[in-house]
C-alpha cells in the first residue's frame, strides 16, 4: 500500500459469492462426488466380490430411518442436482436468451430448492 498509493484489496473471504458462482462450484462438487461414489462401489465390488455392493446397500438400507434416510439423500442429492444442472446448461446452449444475470440467479434458486425437494423426497421412497 505504500508503494503504490492504492489500498490493499480485502481478503475473498469478506465478499458474499453470488448464487450463480454458488450454483456452479456445487455442480462440480456433485460430478466429483459422483465420481468417487462410483469409484468406490466399483472398488468394493472387486476387491470384495460380485454383489458385494449391493449388499452393503442392502445393510445400510435396513439400518432404520435414521441411518436410511440420510445415506438415500446423500446418493439421491448429488445425482439429481448434477442431472438438473447439466439440462439447465443445455438449455443455456440452445436458448442463450435465458443466460442472463436475473434468470441465472433465478434458476440457481431453482435448481437448488428443487434438488433438495426431489432429494428429500426420495428419502421417504
Amino acid at each position: 500500500m505504500k508503494q503504490t498509493g492504492r489500498p490493499v484489496s480485502p481478503h475473498v473471504s469478506i465478499y458474499a459469492f453470488p448464487i450463480a458462482a454458488i450454483s456452479s462450484i456445487t455442480n462440480r462438487v456433485t460430478g466429483i462426488m459422483l465420481a468417487f461414489g462410483a469409484a468406490g462401489l466399483g472398488s468394493i465390488e472387486i476387491v470384495a466380490g460380485p454383489g458385494s455392493a449391493l449388499s452393503l446397500m442392502q445393510t445400510i438400507g435396513s439400518q432404520g430411518f435414521f441411518i436410511a434416510a440420510p445415506a438415500k439423500f446423500a446418493v439421491s442429492f448429488p445425482l439429481v442436482y448434477h442431472y438438473a444442472g447439466a439440462c439447465r446448461h443445455f438449455a443455456w446452449d440452445y436458448f442463450p436468451d435465458y443466460l442472463t444475470n436475473p434468470d441465472t440467479e433465478k434458476s440457481s434458486y431453482a435448481l437448488m430448492g428443487g434438488a433438495a425437494t426431489v432429494s428429500g423426497i426420495m428419502m421417504f421412497l
